[in-house]
Order: structure tokens, then C-alpha cells, then sequence
């Protein structure tokens, strides 16, 4: 059967779905094409998979490709999924195992020798995966966002050929080291640097208390930044959870995560005149469709 079905991550705000690609050699004229909604970054992957290939030393099918992304609704942006279509030419082609395609999902841009680049906004692929109890092979360079998540089912790869000699059987594939961040001091602005302004520091304390929300009036220069900036400082550390929530956006707003403060509680101080949209950002509109039950 000239069929191999691999899975992949789309970025979607922190929602990261599950994309299914679909591989079939089929007899004709030797093309690539690729459907499912794709942007012109994922339907150049066609040059930068065939060349990869080639250069990994194996055989580029010179039979007619098609390669489908599901769902089809679903945009697909990116070089993220260079490295499932990839291997499910190769198992189409019966060049790799199949089966060993079933539980694992593959992330990560192709170079033109084969090597794996590092994708932007992985992590929150990487919670979905480990929440669907899947396997997911990324690039090596993103082995700092990888090391947040600290499971075995994370595994790291530096080209497509190490990826290739794993699923025959004939290698293995590093997982990341997860660091202690336990025993990191927190940090950040201290409450105790505050003199006077006994009034506000009391409603601080109240409000970090009991969770609640908090609204500062006054004229400028009569400290409301210099409370509000301290106030992560008196509440508690973030859960592993809200933690990795918190990474999982810097990751799709391309930041760098310190290991060492990635428990700590995040401060943004916009100017006053912010509009409503500067606020809440308009690059991933559907940021809050989230399906915490199911695998999607």
C-alpha cells in the first residue's frame, strides 16, 4: 500500500491541534503536491523535503506525491511540519517501518542537508502531546522548552537521518535533562524596598490573599507601578501547570524562557493609553479555543 499517515502540531494561539498528514505515491507524471489549507511556507516544504531526502541518501519516489493536511479547514503555516511529511514519503515508500509511526507525533524544519532547525511555539505541542500520551520527536535546539515538560516521551533529534535510524530500530534518540527549578529562588521586586504607603500595601496583601482584582487610581507619581511591580513578589509560585501555561505563550511570542524564573509570576506594565486590541493582541485571535478533555 502506498499509504502512511504520520502526525503533526499546528500553531493555533496555545490550542496547538493535532494535524494528520497523508501521504500517497500514486503512478503519473513525478510531482509533489500538498493540500489542506497550506501557506506558501508549508507548500515550499515540497523543495526542501524532496532535497533533504536526497541528501539523507534515500530515494526520492519519482512517482506523483500527494501529501494532505487534516483538517482541511485548519490553516496550516510554517516549516514545522517538514519533518512528518518527510518520513511519511519515506514510509509511503516503504523505506521506514510504518508502525513505528502510530504513537508519535514529529515536529521540526527541514534544512537542505537534513538537518533539523528548530520551530517557534513548540511548547504547547508538546503539553498536547504529553496530555494525549503520544510520543513527539523536535528538533535539538528546542531542547530548553523540551526540558520544561521533564518526560521521557520527549525525544530529541538532530537531523532527519537520526530519525530515520531510530524508527528502524538501529539508534536511539536523546531525551532532554530536566533541570531542578524547585530550589530556584523566585525573586523579582521586593514589597519590603516600599516605605510607607501603608494604606495600598494593606489592600496589596488583601488581594494577593484572597486572588482577588485589583484597581489603582490616582494622579501620576504617587506609586501605583511601583506597588503593582511588586506585587508577584507576595504572591504564591505559579503550579507546574500555570507555569507551563505562562511559558507555553512566551514560547509562541518567540521569547526565551529562563529555566531559572519560569515559575515566576508574570509582570506587564502597558501605558495607560494601550488600546483594547495592543492589549490583548491580535496575532492569534483564536487563542482561547482550548479542548482541555480530548486530544485534538
Amino acid at each position: 500500500m502506498s499509504l502512511a499517515v504520520t502526525l503533526s502540531r499546528a500553531q493555533e494561539g496555545v490550542a496547538a491541534p493535532q494535524v494528520v498528514v497523508e501521504v500517497h505515491l500514486s503512478g503519473g507524471l513525478p510531482s509533489t503536491s500538498i493540500v489542506g489549507l497550506p501557506d506558501s511556507a508549508v507548500r515550499e516544504a515540497r523543495d526542501r523535503v524532496r532535497v533533504a531526502i536526497q541528501n539523507t541518501a534515500f530515494e526520492y519516489p519519482s512517482r506523483r506525491v500527494t501529501v494532505n493536511l487534516a483538517p482541511a479547514e485548519l490553516p496550516k503555516d510554517g516549516g514545522r511540519f517538514d519533518l512528518a511529511i518527510a518520513l511519511g514519503i519515506l514510509a509511503a515508500g516503504s523505506q521506514i517501518p510504518r508502525e513505528r509511526l502510530d504513537d508519535c507525533e514529529f515536529l521540526g524544519e527541514l534544512a537542505l542537508s537534513g538537518e533539523l532547525r528548530p520551530v517557534p511555539g513548540i511548547l504547547p505541542a508538546l503539553i498536547r502531546a504529553r496530555r494525549c500520551g503520544r510520543r513527539i520527536v523536535v528538533p535539538r535546539a528546542n531542547a530548553a522548552e523540551a526540558a520544561l515538560i521533564g518526560e521521557g516521551d520527549i525525544l530529541l533529534a538532530d537531523s532527519l537521518a537520526e530519525v530515520c535510524a531510530w524508527l528502524r530500530g538501529s539508534s536511539e534518540l536523546a531525551s532532554p535533562n530536566a533541570p531542578d527549578f524547585y530550589d530556584v529562588p523566585i525573586g523579582g521586586a521586593d514589597m519590603g524596598d516600599v516605605r510607607g504607603q501603608h494604606q495600598a500595601r494593606r489592600a496589596l496583601e488583601i488581594a494577593a490573599a484572597g486572588r482577588h482584582h485589583l484597581l489603582m487610581i490616582g494622579p501620576p507619581g504617587t506609586g501605583k507601578t511601583m506597588l503593582a511591580e511588586r506585587l508577584p513578589g507576595i504572591l504564591p509560585s505559579m503550579t507546574e501547570s500555570e507555569a507551563l501555561e505562562s511559558c507555553a505563550i512566551r514560547s509562541l511570542a518567540g521569547e526565551s524562557i529562563d529555566p531559572t524564573g519560569w515559575r515566576r509570576r508574570p509582570f506587564r506594565a502597558p501605558h495607560h493609553t494601550a488600546s483594547g486590541p495592543a492589549l490583548v493582541g491580535c496575532r492569534f485571535p483564536k487563542m482561547l479555543r482550548l479542548n482541555q478533555s480530548g486530544c485534538d
